[in-house]
């Protein structure tokens, strides 16, 4: 009840007004059963952008950071995803991941629709990084198709850090949906797997336009702060 409260009522109406989204393909979004939507993730505001402007309802794997913040600031947090029907992920580990692949076929196998950002983190630099597999065992699994998604613009509107939203233009494009049922049976085989991965993320690309970068975006950002850290505190030569 709460998220079409949310969509209809109290944030959809707004977000539509304050970025002016353009919508391109939303008819390539199944109108009925189980479908993922796999899109670029540049911005906190895409979690809402998105799901404002389907018709269905979708739910999210989100992290699960999100859920147990401190303070009031983090119990607010965690009341609207909660209240808005995400789903908490753990990205700590291996079997985490597999907890996560777990949860959303539990979403697909009730013919709903999933919404996941396979390079597993937000893009701290506005590029295109590399996605993870998880989005394939679960295409595979559920024999399910995969809507590619690309969120334009959310970058320069909110990027990191910032709380308070950019008045920029958005656009939200939504490519044709991706069959991989030619690999049933092979959700297993780890070259299967990369190789579906890849081709959602070169439908994600092609949709935004963005930079590639063939580096999970969560090594790219540790890399970035080792080097921030080097600058600050440089090592003493040795003597």
């Amino acid at each position: 009840m709460f998220y079409y409260l949310l969509k209809y009522v109290l944030l959809g109406p707004l977000l539509r007004l304050v970025f002016r989204p353009r919508i391109e393909g939303l008819e390539n979004v199944p109108a009925t059963g189980a479908a993922i939507v796999a899109g670029n993730h540049l911005s906190f505001s895409d979690h809402f952008l998105m799901p404002a402007i389907l018709k269905r309802r979708i739910t999210f794997l989100a992290k699960a950071e999100y859920f147990t913040g401190p303070g009031l600031k983090g119990r607010l947090t965690a009341f609207f995803f909660r209240s808005a029907g995400q789903i908490p992920v753990d990205r700590s580990g291996k079997e985490a991941g597999q907890a996560a692949i777990r949860e959303g076929l539990g979403v697909l196998a009730k013919d709903e629709l999933l919404g996941i950002y396979p390079e597993g983190t937000r893009s701290h630099d506005g590029r295109l990084y590399k996605g993870k597999v998880g989005v394939a065992v679960m295409a595979l699994k559920a024999g399910v198709p995969v809507v590619p998604c690309a969120m334009i613009g959310t970058f320069e509107a909110q990027p990191p850090g910032k709380v308070i939203p950019n008045i920029h233009p958005v656009a939200i494009r939504f490519g044709k949906p991706l069959d991989f049922s030619r690999y049933d049976g092979m959700e297993n085989e780890k070259a299967v797997l990369r190789a579906v991965t890849d081709e959602i993320m070169y439908a994600i690309l092609s949709l935004s336009e963005q930079e590639y970068v063939d580096q999970y975006a969560a090594v790219a950002k540790a890399e970035q702060a080792a080097e921030k850290k080097e600058r600050r505190f440089p090592r003493a030569p040795l003597s």
